[in-house]
Formats: structure tokens, sequence, C-alpha cells
């Protein structure tokens, strides 16, 4: 194994939290890095043979994974720093990604633009990730097929080959995915001639991969817009950049603190108006929270009240690509609506298996009706007590230590290394704000 991801990562599922509810999460914490920013970034390192300097980095497992992927192309990979690494793709040795390794996170298969790019070949393992549904890779194989790939799909892996290298083109794709439109935009900075990317992704994460490509000397406009166009460069020279905070992991804070009662300030964590959507969802919660310079404060003691539509209708929160309520932050909303006063519908439109974890929440005391895979209704308040729970997948994970937080009595919550592949030292971090919980290691 890749000393990189034994330095920090485990992956039997034997980790658990053990969680008293009832102490109020207060203090000052740190947003980490934005994990889905940082990812690409990592992956975009290897369009250059100059160093490429990389701050802000999350101590999480998917990023040590991501790490130890590139490593195993024969890129230098160095730690300088608590978050800060520096890569090195001057030789590349291979092209093909162990296969163990990819199948740990979905984002392996962002390695596929920068491969292509830089020696024509590639060969990726299907990648792993949250089981939260369907997640097709047809819009990443359509977009680089579409700049001159040839792509073999076999039944566990993909064969990627440009015979006549990679050139621009006009290309619409089929939804707006955000590692896809990642791995196009980072095809496209060394193909030749213009690309346009339509239909694109503009989530903050896609933003700073595209400023980060604009410092290495590409040319990528219409950054934050559906519509990219590119400007093919014959060759990236290295940089130096910081991944931004993470909004989901500030808007998970800010149900933390909420859920609990306390009061945070969360630094470096201002929202811009790109984020009203996380915003006016909250707030149909009846949460609001202040903006203090470049820091969030989160009040204490707020009566969370669902605020009803027009006529006493009852409202929802629905997610949606860019800048619509995000995705990874449904979960969030969803348990902290069991302690709103009042009904409201939560309808998860990307994902079909998103809220299947919602039974977790049901056996605590929540009272919540599934409809179907995508919609559920929740009445709330509803008291919770402790139990005995699983963590499906990282963002499910964390709505789960929410409720055990808030919950009166003991959790026991296991594979947490789920939660972990997305928070960093989460354990450490809520002790420091207060809460009762312990970090479980069992032995075989």
């Amino acid at each position: 194994m890749s000393r990189v991801l034994h330095d920090g990562a485990t992956s039997d599922g034997q980790e658990a939290y053990r969680i008293r509810g009832g102490h109020p999460l207060s203090g000052t914490v740190t947003p980490q890095g934005n994990k889905n920013a940082a990812l690409p970034m990592l992956a975009a390192a290897l369009l250059t043979s100059d160093p490429v300097h990389l701050d802000n980095i999350p101590e999480i497992i998917d990023v040590r994974a991501m790490l130890a992927l590139i490593e195993g192309t024969g890129a230098g990979v160095t730690q300088t720093g608590p978050g800060s690494w520096t890569i090195e793709a001057r030789n590349l040795k291979t092209n093909a990604i162990d296969p163990n390794l990819a199948r740990a996170i979905r984002a392996s298969f962002l390695l596929a633009g920068p491969l292509l790019a830089r020696t024509g070949y590639a060969e990726l393992p299907r990648p792993g990730g949250d089981r939260i549904g369907r997640r097709p890779l047809d819009t990443h194989i359509h977009a680089l097929e579409a700049l001159g790939a040839v792509v073999e799909v076999l039944p566990d892996h993909y064969v990627l080959t440009t015979p006549r290298g990679l050139t621009g083109n006009d290309i619409f794709l089929h939804e707006m995915s955000v590692m896809g439109t990642e791995n196009a935009v980072m095809a496209a900075a060394m193909a030749r001639g213009e690309t346009t990317i339509r239909n694109a992704a503009s989530e903050p994460h896609v933003q700073e991969l595209c400023h980060m490509l604009n410092a290495m000397g590409g040319s990528v406009e219409g950054i934050g817009t559906n519509v990219l166009h590119i400007h093919g460069q014959p060759e990236l020279h290295g940089t130096s950049t910081r991944v931004g905070p993470d909004h989901i992991e500030i808007g998970s804070f800010i149900g933390l603190a909420v859920a609990t009662g306390g009061e945070l300030l969360i630094q470096g964590a201002a929202l811009g108006p790109d984020h009203r959507a996380m915003q006016i969802a909250m707030e149909r919660l009846g949460i609001r929270w202040e903006q203090r310079g470049k820091d969030l404060f989160v009040p204490a003691e707020q009566e969370l009240v669902v605020h009803e539509d027009l006529h006493g209708a009852i409202p929802k929160i629905d997610d949606g690509p860019w800048p619509a309520f995000p995705p990874d932050l449904t979960s969030i909303a969803l348990v902290m609506a069991t302690q709103a006063r009042g009904t409201i519908l939560i309808h998860e439109k990307m994902f079909e298996s998103r809220l299947f974890w919602v039974d977790r929440l049901i056996s605590m005391g929540a009272r919540i009706i599934l409809c179907d895979p995508h919609r559920a209704v929740v009445v709330g308040p509803s008291k919770l007590y402790g139990q005995s729970l699983s963590s499906p997948d990282i963002r499910a994970g964390m709505a789960l230590v929410i409720a055990a937080l808030c919950a009166e009595g003991e959790s026991t919550i296991h594979n947490v290394h789920q939660i972990e592949r997305g928070y960093q030292s989460l354990a450490e971090r809520l002790a420091a704000l207060g809460a009762d919980i312990q970090r479980l290691k069992y032995m075989h």
C-alpha cells in the first residue's frame, strides 16, 4: 500500500463514535478546506511537469486515497506542512490506476482528463464512493469523446486513448455533472484549439479548479456560469494556491450549533450572495446566523419554527445544481427539520437512494413519512432518543451525528469511516466544542 494512504487512512469499518446527547456545542471553529475542490485540484497537478503546491488540503480519507493514486502514477507527492502538499509529476511511470484504491473513492475518475491531456492514455477502474443512487459516468465519457478520446468500456474498467490527440469542440453535457465538467475542463485546457462546454456545473469547487487552471497558464472563461470557454494551451506550468473553505462543512456546523442550542463562531466562513439558496432553505426552518466580517456567527437557543408558504401551504426544501440548495446538505436539513415546529417536505431531486437512511432517524423518535425514494415529509419537533446506528455515507453520517448530539441518552454510530472520508478529525473538533463524544476502535 502507498505510504501516503498508510499514514492516515483506515477502511475496515471498525471505528465508531459513542455520543451522549444534551451538551450544547459552543466556541470557535475553523472550517476545513473544501473536499470537493481539493480532489480535482490535486488531479489537475498531473497536467504539468512543474511542481504544484496546494495549501488547506483537508486531512481526510478521500484525500489520502487521491494522493496515493497520484503517487502511484510515479508523481512525487510531498507533504510540506499541515494540510500542505506539493505534487511534481515530472516522470509519470504508469497510466493504469490501482483498482483497489480507485474503488475507494468516486473522485478517482478525475484522473481521466489529466492523464489523457498529458499522456494520451488512461486506464481506470469503475470508481467507488457513496452509495446514494445511480451515478453514471456517461457525461464524463461523452465529453472526453467529443474532445477526441476513444473509450473502450469494459465490465470493470475503462481504457481511454487519444490516437489523434485532443481537439477543442463545442460540447453540451448531458447533465450538469460536477465531476464531468471538471474532467472536461482539465482535458480541454491542453487540447488543440478552443472548447465550449455548455450546461456546465458551476459549483464553488468547479470555480476553484478553473481559477487554478488559469493560474497554471490555462485560459478558462465564463467561470461561475453554465457556459465555459477554454482556449487550449500546449503546456501548463506549476502554481501555488490555497483551497477555499468547505461550504458543506459550514452548513454542517450551523446545524450542529442550532440542534444543540449552542453559540458558535465559524471563522473565515462568510457566505457570499451565491449561497443564498442555502440561507433561504435554512430560514424556512427558522435557522438564522450573522455575518461578522469574514466570520459567521450562530446565536444560541434558536427557536426553530417552519415558515409556512402563502395561505398556510406546507413548504419544502429541495436541492438542485448550483446555485440551488446543495444536495450534500439535504441530509443536514432533514435532521434539522425534526427539531423545528411544523411540517415540511424534503425533496431530494438528485439521487434516488439518498433518503433511505431516514429509518435511523425514525428509530430515534423522529416523525417522518418517506413518500418515495426522493421525498420525505417531516413533522416536528420530535424528541430524539439515543440508538445504535450505522453511517451509510458521508453526509447522512454527519446528520446522524447531529441527531445523536441533540438526542436524549447515548448513541453509538458505527462505520464512521464513511463520515471521516469527508470530515477532518471530527470527534476531536466536536469534543473541543463541548460535545460528549468518544471515538472507539474495535479490535479484531
